[in-house]
């Protein structure tokens, strides 16, 4: 019996990994699939034949994407070549869903079967994706516990097993990490400014400044991108008592005390460690306008989200800045009982998400759809 063969597209740091996981658990419970990718080095300790690595897609933000139209469009046109060169029989799209909904489309009219896991935010902007989603997509997987209703609503049944990152932590905490190397005993204040530079350049240095309101009090630990070589982050002229770490974000959670996070996929990260934290986001000035005008959401943070209600503090674009952060930040220190309230909330979150076992349960189903 010959193998199918799965083309897995994967455009941030975050896909990599839940794709990596599936495919872990794919290979385990099934022999009959060949895969090749988009994607970064997390999917390649998997064994997968990585085409291009993500460290070469990641842009952010309207203005950006159109100062970089020439390389997107490029792109469109490679990975079209590759999934013909590999004779692809599926397409897995993982989250990407500027690059990802077109290529769904594609591969359609291609006639190959279109898998899309983790739900572009129909939910919140362009929603009218979703007839696109019902034209392209064959089998849709959600990660977000309000998602399956919000497509019944469109008279669309999509999968939903829980949030993977339930699985990542829980093999995080069962592997007994090692320990976290920072030479210093004072409790840690931990920054995670993002995996884009873009990002890194307007939120970085004003979460630099706030935390240098603590320096005498807490041990400075920046979460470096794996993406990104440290020698970028010297660009930031970092001080003595200010560390940098790579690949070794779970770690540097399991130990903080207090954070300050960039928005996106981090701030679950940081709640599912029980760490009190403070949301940043900025974007260049258009990209927020047009995004403001567009979107149709309360929050930026999936926490905030995913329980409906501020459980976390946002600040968002002009808000952005050292001296708010320096304010927030003191309100969930040790003792206080903004502290408490938040991580309580963080208990009531991780119910919500539901139980393990995202990824073994998807590769069964999924096993079962492609027969």
């Amino acid at each position: 019996m010959s193998k199918q063969r799965v083309f897995i597209i994967t455009g941030e740091a975050s896909g990599d990994l839940h794709a990596a996981n599936l495919v872990h658990a794919w290979k385990k419970n099934s022999t009959q699939f060949e895969f090749q990718a988009w994607g970064g080095d997390r999917l390649i300790s998997e064994g997968v034949e990585v085409k291009k690595h993500i460290r070469e897609l990641a842009f952010m933000g309207f203005a950006e994407v159109i100062q970089n139209l020439p390389a997107i469009l490029r792109n469109f046109k490679t990975c079209k070549q590759q999934i013909t060169d590999f004779h692809a029989d599926v397409l897995l799209l993982v989250d990407y869903p500027g690059f990802n909904l077109r290529m769904a489309k594609w591969a359609k009219s291609k006639g190959m079967k279109v898998i899309y896991y983790i739900s572009p935010t129909i939910w919140a902007w362009k929603e009218n994706r979703i007839h696109q989603i019902k034209r392209d997509v064959d089998r849709m997987y959600t990660i977000l516990p309000f998602e399956p209703a919000f497509y019944r609503k469109f008279d669309m049944e999509v999968a939903y097993f829980g949030h993977p990152l339930l699985d990542e932590i829980e093999r995080f905490h069962e592997t007994e990490p090692s320990t976290l190397i920072v030479d210093s005993e004072k409790p840690i204040l931990a920054l995670l400014p993002g995996s884009r530079k873009q990002e890194l350049r307007k939120k970085l240095p004003e979460m630099l400044k706030a935390a240098a309101a603590f320096h005498d009090s807490h041990q400075v630990v920046i979460a470096g991108a794996p993406n990104i070589p440290a020698s970028f982050y010297q660009e930031f002229h970092l001080a003595e008592n200010v560390s940098l770490i790579q690949n070794q974000t779970y770690q540097l959670l399991s130990k903080s005390n207090v954070a300050l996070v960039t928005s996106g996929t981090a701030t679950l990260e940081t709640a599912l460690f029980r760490v009190p934290q403070v949301v940043c986001y900025k974007s260049s000035n258009i990209s927020y306008r047009i995004a403001k005008a567009l979107v149709n959401i309360k929050f930026i943070s999936l926490v905030n989200l995913i329980m409906d209600r501020e459980v976390v503090r946002e600040l968002i674009q002009q808000n952005c800045q050292s001296d708010l952060m320096i304010i927030e930040l003191k309100k969930i220190m040790a003792g206080q009982a903004a502290r408490m309230d938040m991580i309580e909330a963080y208990d009531e979150l991780i119910t919500l998400l539901g139980q393990n076992g995202c990824s073994e349960k998807m590769s069964l189903d999924l096993i079962q759809y492609l027969k």
